[in-house]
């Protein structure tokens, strides 16, 4: 065995088992994606179109150089053994659009969810907690989650495994989209002040100045997960002037931010390669760097990759241009 071979061995028996090869993490290189006092982050979706397991997640985290994360559900609920789907749901997409499931699959797939609910409301955080230690081992911290357990249809005790959780892997808040009912907003609210997390907001091209006035007003733990892309894309009212005063009025209500490229709503609103879009990225990310406002960014990546690149060069050259953008 080589010294190479030898320090990369050490260090995957330091992590506790991560199996997946990492150049970056062979060298003995943690990831440091804090610049000038504003962490930038991803969330794991950006990593949809690659394996997706804990492990490689955390692989994929490290060869982008990010160091903190919103974390999809799936890569830690099946970490953390929660049965495994029955249907392959990549299948309901043909050409790009959802099919309908037929009676059959809709029969599965309503058994599985009660399989789902019943394993949440018993499961047992202590593989969250290893997960946790095996990711701060490799140098990436999580700060928010995001597990399809938040919805009008989950139970209470869903939602509190949900809560308890994101605290295990030490996360402060959950993301979830906003609810179009209001008691839903205030049932989340209450849960997450219960267990001390935040529930944060997020929001598509619904998105307004006051669109998440009704939750903030209904719990100090009803929070925001600001998308910044899909805030221009939604046109109207919605300016790099209006988006950087909403930040300003309500950045102490904003947990994490999603930052993305879109065009205008009057140039199309498609999603675009960074810094050719029409969205302020440098203009918001200096003012939470000179604000000092500690809102973490994830990186979401929406644009079509080349067929010359992957997900993790593209997050990487996201973060390389968040990295210019704050020097």
């Amino acid at each position: 065995m080589n010294r190479r071979d030898f320090i990369y061995s050490s260090s995957l028996a330091a992590l506790g088992g991560l199996s997946i090869s990492s150049e970056a993490f062979a060298k003995g290189n943690k990831p440091n994606s804090v610049v000038n006092g504003v962490q930038i982050g991803a969330i794991t979706y950006s990593f949809r179109s690659m394996p997706g397991s804990a492990e490689e997640v955390l692989k994929h985290c490290i060869d982008s150089g990010i160091s903190a994360i919103e974390l999809m559900g799936e890569p830690a609920e099946e970490f953390s053994g929660i049965p495994k789907n029955p249907i392959d749901n990549s299948t309901f997409y043909v050409n790009g659009k959802r099919r309908k499931p037929t009676k059959e699959e809709k029969s599965q797939m309503d058994q599985y969810s009660k399989e789902v609910a019943a394993w949440r409301e018993t499961a047992s955080m202590k593989p969250f907690d290893a997960l946790a230690k095996m990711y701060k081992k490799a140098g990436v911290s999580i700060y928010a989650f995001k597990p399809n357990a938040l919805r009008e249809n989950n139970s209470d005790a869903e939602i509190e495994y949900a809560l308890k959780a994101a605290k295990a892997l030490g996360a402060k808040s959950v993301t979830v989209e906003l609810p179009e009912d209001s008691a839903q907003t205030a049932r989340l609210g209450k849960l997450g002040e219960k267990h001390k997390i935040y529930i944060g907001y997020h929001a598509h091209t619904q998105a307004t100045d006051t669109f998440w006035d009704e939750a903030l007003a209904q719990s100090p733990y009803n929070s925001m997960n600001l998308d910044i892309g899909h805030y221009i894309a939604a046109g109207g009212k919605n300016t790099k002037e209006s988006l950087l005063k909403l930040i300003e009025a309500k950045h102490d209500r904003i947990s994490s931010m999603h930052i993305k490229d879109r065009k205008s709503k009057v140039n199309g609103g498609e999603n675009m390669p960074w810094g050719e879009g029409n969205t302020p990225l440098k203009e918001v990310l200096t003012l939470l760097r000179d604000k000092k406002y500690k809102i973490p960014c994830s990186i979401e990546l929406e644009y079509t990759i080349p067929d010359s690149s992957d997900a993790v060069k593209e997050v990487g050259k996201c973060f390389q241009y968040a990295k210019a953008a704050l020097s």
